[in-house]
């Protein structure tokens, strides 16, 4: 029986390097008809059809199909023609990307960096740049003392990965606990403490009053209500929050002393979970005409509303059922935040505040754009809506608070304006932000991100992409798909 061996994979720099060693003349009819296409952007079924139509023998071009140069044309995303050289964006697998540079004339395969990868696609545009003294902004430093995904089996799953590195950060001393508790001990909602009170000063208090109350909750059926209890609890240092009868409270009891002793990420994700925290939600949508009736089929508008209406809807039930696990008397509040427009075309977008249908709490707010000549009557494409989003972000952050009696605990824009706004608020009134993605412009108008100034007058997608960026990364959690 043969031993198996361990091998190194080979980088995609190799493969291309082997595959023009062992099919030379193939590939270089190919990447032949790359370099006649002239200076562009290839897109992958670009790249396949040429190789359909460069290798017309079958046997040829399975042999390239099933070759190391055949995975390669598989995983590459984009091609940059610019000869005599073709450069490859390749993604072999999930969160890895490589990008390599073929001199069809020498046949020389180079390795490239993210930097000189996107400095040659950039040549595209400005032709061989000579200037060697280019602006570089190096924003790394701003990483250092976050943690970062680096394995591809992570992607999808940053809050389990949050967790993990809180969890190796609670084992690592006794003073380690010491935020966890700090937080639960300031919780607190419009003035009404929750989870501690002053009863418990420090780390070994608090050890001491879960055992106490563990006890005294053992003897309790599990349906006893938190009321016919919590005078008990309180006078441990217990405030409410931890649940709406004996079962949940214990629960949430056993998880916190599980943490204090043996952290694991499990635990602390479904303990953290259950800690009431989120009783106010503003979701931002800025453009078209945002309403409940009378509006699908009006410019801008579309699936983003019924998306966010159907999402506000759900969302209130979660929230409702929430708080009533965590024993509260509180009344969640969701406003969708959009622009008010005088012309309403016969809606309802001319209507200040809006109640949801099919919910108890949660309206439409609407905040009209604002500039230096008044109030701005007519509709506004998504496109041409920049000039106006800062003095929305003022105005609407005041209505926020003055409807929401204070700022909301999170904070969810939808799309590039919505997100832009989100970010600005969230950043005013110090809340948590999360951006839904909705579509990317750039992804929709092919190769706009390297010629944005060819489509700047009609979509000024240097405003937008500048947004995007900006939103997403100062986003606390992005939801797309």
């Amino acid at each position: 029986m043969s031993k198996k061996e361990l091998r190194r994979v080979p980088s995609i720099r190799d493969r291309v390097r082997d595959s023009l060693s062992e099919h030379r003349n193939e590939l270089l009819r190919l990447l032949s008809r790359y370099l006649a296409q002239g200076k562009k952007i290839l897109q992958p079924h670009h790249l396949i059809d040429e190789l359909m139509g460069a290798n017309r023998q079958s046997e040829d071009r399975q042999r390239l199909q099933d070759g190391l140069f055949g995975f390669v044309l598989q995983s590459t995303q984009e091609a940059i023609v610019f000869p005599p050289w073709v450069g490859l964006a390749v993604r072999p697998r999930p969160g890895v990307w490589e990008y390599v540079r073929v001199n069809v004339d020498e046949l020389a395969v180079e390795e490239l960096t993210v930097s000189e990868y996107l400095g040659f696609k950039e040549m595209l545009v400005n032709g061989r740049d000579e200037d060697h003294y280019v602006l570089e902004l190096d924003l790394e430093p701003f990483n250092a003392s976050f943690p970062r995904l680096t394995r591809p089996s992570s992607i999808g799953n940053g809050v389990q990965f949050l967790n993990r590195h809180l969890c190796s950060r609670l084992f690592a001393g006794s003073e380690s606990m010491q935020p966890l508790f700090d937080f639960l001990q300031m919780h607190k909602h419009q003035g009404q403490t929750l989870m501690l009170n002053e009863r418990i000063p420090n780390l070994q208090k608090l050890r001491s009053a879960l055992i106490k109350a563990e006890e005294q909750l053992m003897k309790l059926p599990n349906d006893t209500l938190f009321e016919d209890f919590g005078y008990r609890l309180q006078e441990l240092g217990l405030e409410k929050g931890w649940g709406n009868n004996a079962e949940g409270v214990l629960e949430m009891i056993h998880l916190l002393l599980d943490i204090l002793q043996a952290p694991d990420p499990a635990t602390l994700e479904e303990f953290l979970g259950r800690i009431p925290m989120v009783f106010s939600v503003v979701i931002v949508s800025p453009h078209g005409y945002f309403g409940q009736a009378n509006v699908l089929g009006l410019p801008d508008t579309g699936g983003q509303i019924v998306y966010i209406l159907d999402q506000v809807r759900a969302l209130e039930n979660e929230m409702l059922d929430n708080i009533k696990k965590q024993g509260l008397n509180i009344t969640p509040q969701i406003l969708v935040v959009t622009r008010l427009i005088p012309d309403a075309q016969g809606t309802t977008c001319n209507q200040r505040l809006e109640k949801i249908t099919g919910t108890e709490h949660s309206r439409i707010l609407r905040v009209p754009f604002r500039t230096k000549q008044g109030i701005l009557h007519c509709w506004v494409s998504r496109f041409d809506v920049w000039p106006y989003l800062e003095n929305f972000v003022e105005d609407a952050a005041s209505e926020i608070c003055a409807e929401l009696h204070g700022p909301p605990d999170l904070i969810i824009g939808n799309y590039s304006d919505g997100n832009l706004v989100a970010s600005l608020i969230a950043n005013k009134l110090g809340i948590t932000q999360c951006n839904i993605a909705h579509a990317l412009e750039k992804t929709k108008y092919p190769d706009s991100d390297i010629y944005w100034k060819n489509f700047e007058e009609k979509y000024h997608f240097s405003c937008q992409f500048t947004a995007d960026l900006i939103a997403m990364n100062h986003a606390d959690f992005i939801i797309t798909s």
